[in-house]
């Protein structure tokens, strides 16, 4: 996979389309290796959804129940129980340092109007808690934040709905690519917020534009969890690869 490869497949006119590329590769030091590619051409330090859809993948092929998956955040543990695959993300990076920001500031609360909350899961997250996220213009503030000087490396943009202590509605535009349905490190960063602010538990349920996601903050790490689906098979021709 190169940069001009990952835009190429990324346009959704002219190319496959798609969020995140997962690219798969044999590994040494765990089941697989698996690198992300964001539409843009950009890399993506972690995403969790396609971690836990190609750990899917590979359960099917091998017919194992548990992986390990070796990404830019480290080797990373899958596991597949009555149709649902999870995947324990690690534990969120939570000093200014290690998200990371520009400066030595709060993370539980930025100095950007509304007092965001800045979580890292393998990648930076900036998280707005809102009363009701249907009514936020998600493209313009989303964009505006992304490469906000805060973040050295941009950022992806949560806004959260706090439902109940168990519930959160939330809409996410990821660094490198817009809005997107579901972001599974998103959802993560989102239920470590809205935990350290002490407006939910560590166990809840995410409602995502694509779907509900499970999320568990418990003491090996944040562990992700949801269905998955199988959608098609496709092969890239010579042709398409010849004119890049």
């Amino acid at each position: 996979m190169t940069a001009k490869l990952a835009r190429a497949l990324g346009d959704r006119h002219t190319g496959v389309g798609f969020d995140q590329l997962a690219e798969i590769r044999s590994s040494d030091r765990a089941d697989i290796d698996l690198d992300f590619w964001n539409c843009d051409g950009s890399r993506a330090g972690a995403c969790g959804n396609a971690t836990r859809c190609v750990a899917k993948y590979i359960m099917d092929e091998t017919g194992k129940d548990a992986l390990t998956v070796r990404t830019a955040r480290g080797v990373l543990q899958a596991a597949r129980a009555g149709g649902i695959v999870s995947v324990n993300m690690g534990q969120p990076q939570l000093t200014w340092q290690a998200i990371p920001l520009s400066r030595d500031v709060d993370p539980d609360a930025l100095p950007l109007p509304g007092s965001p909350a800045a979580v890292g899961m393998g990648n930076p997250h900036c998280v707005f808690f809102v009363k009701e996220v249907e009514q936020v213009d998600v493209a313009a503030e989303g964009a505006k934040y992304e490469t906000d000087a805060l973040f050295p490396k941009a950022t992806n943009v949560g806004f959260v709905q706090v439902r109940a202590r168990d519930e959160i509605r939330l809409r996410v535009w990821e660094r490198g690519t817009g809005i997107t349905l579901a972001c599974g490190s998103g959802a993560c960063a989102a239920a470590v917020a809205a935990n350290r602010r002490g407006l939910t538990d560590r166990n809840v349920r995410i409602q995502a534009d694509g779907g509900w996601l499970g999320v568990s903050w418990r003491e090996d790490g944040v562990w992700l969890s949801g269905p998955t689906a199988h959608v098609y098979d496709a092969t890239l021709t010579q042709a398409f690869l010849d004119s890049l």
